[in-house]
């Protein structure tokens, strides 16, 4: 699946709600783009429309859980590998690539979009080598914007401006006329996921480290995990994969490559709002886990992670952290270099943040 990933799996009215407030360049690739969409939008709203006459009443009266485990963090500090490892979990049910990417028709159209999906998808991620595939986990904001038509992957798609596309006027939560609508979508998709697996979620979603208090008011059980990583790593590696996901999904000319100031400026705004969330919240609501010693001793850093979240650890769960390992062992991690003046931008801007530089 190489262009407009992002959005396939939308319905008619969501997508129409997008194209009527955002420009689209008139030009071959992106006229492509868009038939290819509304294609996929007939698609979505057909099955949608099964799934509703089939299980409208049984979601209606399903339990809406309220103890979500949520991975938050900055994109590229190794949130996917955590999820990837706690969905091993027997307890735990992430959200799958293909869950998110038709929300509004799971339940019923899965054996009918399987043998397109094993012939589209692409076997890894198209920033890195992490496996992908329909029943893998995945990031439930692709869900949410599908289901909502708000995230600021809205501005991705469709820029309004040559910069970053987090810094150029995205919001993490709609306005407050529209939150109710857009809270009682959210509920609905975990209802689902719920309702499907009768275990606990376990979500990984970089953009709800905007919405802790928000979340809370959904779940007033739910769990934070906030996963850092050395920020040397993770600034070029966000550049190199906004970059990648802009040019395969964009449908106007105003796309440009992340800013690298604007990239760490970012950095440093999720991690203040994190911090000061963490200090309002009760003590393990809200934990933090580093990425280089979960690569290192991940069975011990769960052991705690889990302890420190009041789950369970078992032995079964311990083996299969092995056996992933060590199915993955000949996985390489993309490498970049920073220029000096790269090096100082980050050290300005983050090297006043304590906590994060205590890791």
């Amino acid at each position: 699946m190489k262009d407009s990933y992002l959005t396939a799996g939308i319905k008619l009215d969501q997508l129409f709600r997008l194209i009527s407030r955002n420009r689209i360049t008139v030009k071959p690739r992106t006229l492509l783009r868009l038939a290819f969409l509304l294609q996929s939008a007939v698609w979505s709203s057909f099955f949608s429309w099964i799934e509703s006459a089939r299980y409208k009443k049984a979601l209606m009266r399903a339990a809406v859980p309220d103890n979500p485990i949520f991975i938050i963090g900055h994109w590229r500090t190794g949130s996917t590998y955590l999820h990837q490892l706690m969905n091993l979990d027997p307890q735990l049910k992430a959200p799958t690539l293909f869950e998110v990417a038709v929300p509004d028709s799971f339940l019923v159209s899965y054996p009918y979009y399987r043998p397109i999906f094993r012939k589209v998808v692409s076997r890894h991620r198209p920033m890195d080598q992490v496996k992908i595939g329909m029943d893998e986990p995945q990031e439930d904001e692709y869900a949410l914007y599908r289901i909502t038509s708000f995230s600021p992957l809205e501005n991705l798609v469709f820029p309004k401006s040559g910069g970053y596309f987090l810094n150029h006027g995205s919001r993490f939560f709609p306005a407050e006329e529209q939150l109710p609508a857009w809270k009682a979508r959210v509920k609905d998709f975990y209802t689902k996921l719920y309702f499907k697996s009768n275990k606990r979620i376990i979500s990984k979603n970089p953009f709800n480290s905007f919405r802790i208090k928000l979340l809370l008011e959904l779940f007033p059980n739910a769990k934070f995990i906030h996963i850092t990583r050395d920020p040397f790593c993770v600034i070029p590696s966000t550049i190199h994969m906004w970059d990648i996901l802009r040019k395969q999904n964009s449908m106007n000319d105003l796309s440009a490559r992340p800013d690298f100031h604007e990239v760490t400026i970012m950095l440093r705004k999720l991690l203040e709002t994190i911090e000061t969330a963490r200090k309002e919240l009760p003590q393990g609501t809200l934990v933090e886990v580093r990425f280089e010693e979960l690569e290192t001793s991940p069975v011990e850093v769960l052991k705690t992670l889990y302890s420190e979240i009041g789950l369970t650890f078992t032995d079964e769960f311990a083996s299969r952290v092995r056996a992933y390992n060590l199915t993955n062992e000949g996985y390489q991690k993309n490498t970049f270099s920073l220029t000096e003046k790269e090096k100082a931008i980050i050290a300005s801007e983050l090297n006043d943040l304590p906590r994060y530089h205590e890791n």
